[in-house]
């Protein structure tokens, strides 16, 4: 039986080679690369609207924003911040001591290279603990299901991006209006899901 790294798209096998190298450069610089998903996203890009390009950008965004945190200390060591890229928007959520540490961070991210935009969700607190995060993964898992069962056609439930924050569910993507309708009114039902907070961008039903 074929495995599916060797049914992959050929566009994916190029991307995710594209962010091994891009990965290297980095670690050369001497940059922290603290998570990182290259070859997952490598894979799946077939099933994204985004072009190739602009997946990676993405990619590198989420990294140099996380070097941010290694470069700035007082920053990391006073919040929990979780940063995600999509199609160059970047979605920022966690907790920070003060008002002040987050908006600072945002600015920051914001002056990276090819960030269109910042959405600023770090709330002013303390940090969860194990037990609320391990609610919040348990969350994004029950999330990515329920959208699995959206009855649209030519639906893909990989082209919705979810991240979880506090009992909020975060729903990125390029999406239809009917698309994001449905995902969120499937999300917004899973139990546990305080919030659900639609960041789609739309593009128009294909003809």
């Amino acid at each position: 039986m074929p495995s599916a790294w060797n049914d992959a798209p050929r566009s994916g096998l190029v991307l995710a080679a594209a962010l091994v190298a891009s990965l290297g450069a980095a670690l050369l610089q001497g940059c922290a690369v603290f998570v990182v998903a290259g070859v997952a996203t490598g894979l799946t890009v077939a099933h994204d609207r985004r072009p190739a390009s602009v997946v990676l950008a993405d990619d590198t965004i989420e990294i140099q924003a996380m070097n941010l945190l290694h470069e700035h200390p007082e920053i990391g060591a006073e919040s929990n911040i979780s940063i995600n890229s999509y199609n160059l928007m970047v979605l920022l959520t966690g907790q920070a001591a003060t008002q002040t540490l987050s908006d600072r961070f945002a600015g920051l991210v914001a002056e990276l290279p090819k960030v269109a935009k910042v959405v600023n969700e770090v709330a002013v607190g303390p940090n969860l603990g194990l037990s609320e995060t391990s609610k919040d993964l348990y969350l994004a898992s029950q999330a990515k299901l329920a959208l699995s069962n959206v009855n649209i056609a030519g639906f893909d439930p990989l082209r919705v991006h979810v991240v979880v924050s506090a009992g909020t569910v975060y729903l990125l993507g390029l999406v239809t209006q009917e698309e994001a309708d449905a995902a969120a009114e499937k999300v917004r039902y899973v139990s546990g899901v305080t919030k659900v907070i639609k960041l789609f961008e739309y593009i128009q039903a294909p003809t």
